[in-house]
């Protein structure tokens, strides 16, 4: 079973999230910030993350650069879930190293599409 950390401000958003993966057969653990997110990232090794960019503190933009340069944790995917739905914003989420960029609200069968599609050989 694949474990997927959500990194969410939106107690709402968070709920959706974990609500259509766990239906799916898929584990989960979430935070509410991207300090979080980085700590839990580097203790779970996640199989896939969802990044929200608009986080209290950190950006999500940050911590997706963070989480891709670190040896540590490089090899995790990062899929950017957000609000923010220009296309700068998808190209700059991109240039951070997140594999792929969903705009809010998210429909649930893309979302498992995407999760799917990105999550690494066995997992």
């Amino acid at each position: 079973m694949a474990h997927i950390l959500i990194v969410d401000d939106s107690a709402t958003e968070r709920e959706f999230l974990q609500q259509a993966l766990e239906s799916s057969g898929f584990k989960t653990t979430c935070v509410d910030n991207a300090e979080d997110g980085l700590v839990k990232a580097r203790e779970s090794k996640p199989d896939l993350i969802l990044m929200d960019v608009v986080l209290p503190g950190m950006s999500g933009f940050h911590a997706t650069r963070t989480l891709t340069q670190d040896p540590e944790t490089e090899h995790i995917p990062v899929i950017i879930v957000s609000g923010k739905s220009q296309r700068t914003d998808q190209v700059w989420g991109e240039r951070q190293g997140a594999c792929a960029y969903l705009t809010k609200p998210v429909a649930e069968d893309v979302l498992l599409a995407a999760v799917r599609g990105h999550l690494p050989e066995g997992a």
